[in-house]
């Protein structure tokens, strides 16, 4: 059962990349291996992303620019690139949440105009990441959580059609749980996935998520 979540946080995650790579004019590629983008992609994004175990190391690479700064998802954890000029830049987890009961906080918001998404971008610290076109497109919802003058403490990306991926979380107080929790009220009636890092793991889980697999990416330094 986990590995069938893992799978479908991995191919959502591949969606988005896809996504925001699309909003940028970079066409992506999709297959059964993997999802690549020829040309490097927007900071904070890999440039490929593996869709299964076992894909082979020089044909994903060759997909790619896998010069210095390429960074690739290795999704499954079982890619082993240091002989390519790659180092680990991460480790984290795939992580799920079953459609369930809303917890007792209020939904997030929805970003629904260039000027609120450049408040949103400039607070998550994303800047030209994030451009007027996600708020076109209808498998993107941009969140926010706003303070009682309006100014936005956080907010959130889901993405996909189901299950609906959770990403660019943030929040500009100390607990990423009550983020977490209001993303969950959002969308009670779905299934979420997103991955973590260790250091951010355990707000996921605390609202309701549950690790599924491990993930690696690697950097080209």
């Amino acid at each position: 059962m986990l590995e069938n979540e893992r799978v479908a946080a991995v191919r959502n995650n591949a969606e988005w990349c896809d996504i925001v790579c699309g909003s940028q004019g970079l066409a992506g590629r999709t297959d059964a291996a993997a999802w690549s983008v020829p040309h490097r992609s927007p900071q904070w994004y890999p440039d490929a992303v593996t869709l299964r175990p076992g894909v082979d190391a020089e044909a994903l690479l060759a997909r790619i620019d896998s010069g210095p700064g390429a960074t690739v998802k290795d999704s499954f954890a079982d890619l082993d690139l240091s002989g390519y000029g790659f180092r680990v830049l991460f480790d984290a987890q795939w992580i799920h949440r079953p459609a369930s009961a809303p917890p007792p906080v209020p939904p997030l918001t929805p970003v629904s105009t260039p000027d609120e998404l450049a408040a949103w971008a400039a607070a998550h610290g994303g800047g030209e990441l994030f451009r007027p076109v996600l708020l076109a497109d209808p498998r993107v919802r941009v969140l926010a959580r706003h303070d009682d003058r309006g100014v936005i403490t956080g907010g959130a990306v889901l993405s996909g059609g189901g299950p609906h991926g959770v990403s660019n979380l943030f929040t500009r107080t100390d607990n990423s749980r009550d983020i977490w929790r209001a993303v969950c009220a959002t969308l009670p009636d779905a299934p979420l996935v997103g991955y973590e890092t260790t250091p951010d793991l355990t707000p996921a889980l605390s609202a309701g998520f549950t690790a599924t697999g491990p993930l690696r990416v690697w950097l080209h330094a």
